[in-house]
Formats: structure tokens, sequence, C-alpha cells
């Protein structure tokens, strides 16, 4: 049973032809740098995290708890940890994106970080604020359905594991 989870995890499925993986890890990528080098490290503290943030590695920056309350319900509850679980979602998840390791473990909290962005944050600013964490949630869909590809981390583990 621990061998189907773990194949069911880093496994990916690989399409039949290579410049099709190829095409497809372009959006993996592209969003994996832009959630870690971006949208990430300005809210959570990375070695390229802006210096005005003042943010030590890991630490949230000190104004995310308070518009993570703002959410309401278990958001206004544990409005901390929720702070640091989407900061961290998208400054390490974007790492992991980028190098399609751990791919759809990573893509789920990313998901899930997407679905509060697009829904809870933005849903009263209209469709057009809305679209960007939309943007992302398609793809971060993608790649949890999909995995990383042949063109990723978690390809070389399986076929390293024989999965």
């Amino acid at each position: 049973m621990p061998s189907s989870l773990l194949k069911s995890v880093i496994k990916p499925i690989i399409l039949p032809y290579w410049w099709q993986d190829a095409l497809l890890c372009i959006p993996r990528i592209v969003c994996g740098y832009l959630f870690a080098a971006d949208f990430g490290a300005a809210k959570f503290g990375m070695p390229w995290s802006p210096a005005d943030n003042n943010l030590q590695l890991f630490e949230v920056a000190f104004w995310f708890p308070g518009d993570v309350a703002q959410y309401g319900g278990i958001f206004a509850m544990f409005p901390a940890f929720f702070a640091w679980m989407g900061a961290f979602s998208e400054a390490v998840g974007g790492i992991f994106l980028m190098l399609g390791l751990a791919t759809r473990p990573f893509s789920l909290l990313l998901v899930c970080t997407m679905l509060v962005a697009a829904f809870l944050q933005q849903s009263g600013n209209g469709m057009w604020n809305m679209l960007p964490a939309l943007g992302f949630l398609w793809i971060t869909l993608y790649t949890m359905l999909m995995g990383s590809g042949r063109f990723g981390v978690d390809y070389i583990i399986a076929k390293k594991l024989r999965l």
C-alpha cells in the first residue's frame, strides 16, 4: 500500500511526445517562479525577499495575518497559521513547482491558497481582480492532476524508484 501511495503522489503522467511535456512545463516553471520570486517573497521571508520588507527567513509580513483574519470564520480564529501557510505555499511551493519536485502536494497547497485569494480576498473587488488568482488556480489544478511531466525532479525520482 505505501508503494502505491508513493506512486500516486510522485509519478507524473507522461504525454506521448517529449515536446508536449516541454510545452506544458513552461507554465509550471513560470508560475512557480512568479510565486517564489514575487508573490510569496513579498510576504514571506526568503533570501531574495525585498530588503524593505525586513523579513527574517520564514517570517510572515506583519500585515498579512490581519488581512487573513478579515476573511472571517476559521481564518479569523487562526490568522497567523493561515497567513504562514498561504505565504509558505507561495514562496516555498513556487520553488518546488519550478523544480517539479513534490509537485502534487505543493500544487494542492497552492490550489487552496488560490481559492482563498480568488474567492475570499478578491471577490468583492470584481472579476477583473480575481483573474490572476484564477489563472494560477488553473495552472496548479493541472499540475496537481498531472504532476511534473517528464521535465521535473519527480520524473527522475519515479524512474530511479521504478514506480
